[in-house]
């Protein structure tokens, strides 16, 4: 039974112990290193195949249209075709670019894409490296997208890449602070920022007990990403392409791969801060249940995801910014001052935990009737203004 318990683990030292049967320890070391790179390599990747199918099946459901139906049975093969029309594009590169800058971007940003992966725990003690500062290392290795869009917009040498770039200094900044004081939310709740442990603690997933900070921090992930209603930082209905205007052929790939290999990065993040990770019935006992489990709660964030793309129009850049500050920012600061004084509370952690839910809802009630109440300001100017210039007209 103890050997279940700890199933992916003790297959791993099986695996250590057979190899050093015949090679010497830094052999076995640096097999081992290889491999977990190349799982990490492999997940974007793997991401980028999958769900650019899934993600125009769902939104082509929306859209009342059938979607990709061609390349292979239901379409399947066909981010094979688009990978191998990718690869076979000439790449480009602009005269005036500072080329090293402009090459090492979107290197840059796939490692970052690769590198979220390390921590995250994928089933019982399955996890790359369970981190002390795991929380803190997500954060860090999430600002590295920032900089490689930030490189890669600044050394095209082209005014909309150059928008495209910074803009996403003012957006990405802005949405970090509420990510970063929902991650302190859980971090504060569960007493430590190892992953593993966050998982742990969940005898109840914390989507029950802190629902608004689920939502905060699945909208910032939703910024972060770039995707729509949050994707003003490319907006190619304004400029082209944003800050990969330039990018072609395989260097463009790698751009595609870090936005679903961040997607699904992002929506394992949430399931392991709130959705319970790999805990499910039965899985403490029978560990491959917990991949399972895992996975299948992965697949319904992305699809969450991928609803709000296809149904949410996409913001001004000054909504999207006043949303960060006046709405996310507040709400997250409120929950984490909340749940810091339901800690201190003398009372059993099922009292606690109600007391948080309870003050969760106020929160988001409070929220939801200022966002109302500004709403209606908003309606009622833009009617004055239009009431106004329609007297201007007549006079």
């Amino acid at each position: 039974m103890n050997y279940l318990r700890d199933f992916f683990v003790n297959v791993a030292h099986s695996w250590t112990a057979w190899l050093a049967g015949f090679l010497p320890g830094w052999a076995v070391s640096l097999i081992d290193y290889v491999i977990v790179g190349v799982i990490l390599v492999m997940m974007p990747v793997i991401a980028t195949l999958t769900l650019t199918w899934m993600e125009r099946k769902v939104i082509g459901r929306i859209q009342n249209r059938i979607g990709p139906n061609r390349v292979g049975p239901w379409g399947i093969f066909q981010a094979i075709a688009d990978a191998v029309k990718m690869l076979i594009k000439e790449d480009i590169i602009p005269d005036r670019a500072d080329k090293p800058v402009f090459n090492l971007a979107p290197v840059l940003i796939a490692a970052a894409a690769m590198m979220l992966w390390g921590v995250i725990p994928f089933g019982r003690r399955m996890i790359g490296a369970d981190l002390n500062i795991g929380a803190l290392y997500i954060v860090a290795i999430g600002s590295l997208s920032t900089v490689a869009i930030i490189m890669a917009g600044w050394s095209s040498n082209n005014k909309f890449a150059l928008i495209g770039a910074f803009r996403i200094v003012a957006q990405l900044l802005s949405y970090e602070v509420p990510m970063v004081l929902s991650i302190a939310t859980v971090v504060l709740l569960v007493g430590s920022m190892r992953m593993g442990q966050i998982v742990e603690a969940q005898t109840v997933p914390f989507i029950l007990v802190l629902p608004v900070v689920f939502i905060v921090y699945t909208l910032c992930g939703i910024a972060e990403t770039g995707r729509s209603p949050f994707d003003l930082l490319e907006a190619e209905s304004e400029i082209v392409a944003g800050y990969f205007t330039e990018y072609s052929g395989l260097k463009f790939g790698w751009f595609y791969i870090a936005e679903y290999g961040n997607l699904m990065a992002i929506s394992a993040i949430v399931t392991t801060l709130f959705l319970g990770g790999w805990r499910g019935p039965g899985a403490a006992f029978a560990p491959v249940l917990g991949p399972i489990y895992f996975a299948i709660k992965v697949v319904l964030v992305v699809f969450l995801l991928m609803w709000i793309r296809g149904t949410w129009p996409r913001f001004r850049i000054d909504q999207m910014l006043q949303f960060a500050w006046k709405v996310l920012v507040p709400a997250a600061l409120a929950n984490l001052l909340w749940v810091a004084i339901m800690l201190k509370l003398p009372a059993p952690v099922a009292v606690q935990y109600v007391l948080m839910l309870a003050g969760n809802l106020v929160i988001l009630f409070t929220a939801l009737t200022l966002l109302g109440r500004a709403a209606k300001r908003v309606v009622a100017q833009q009617e004055a203004k239009q009431q106004a210039e329609s007297g201007l007209v007549a006079a």
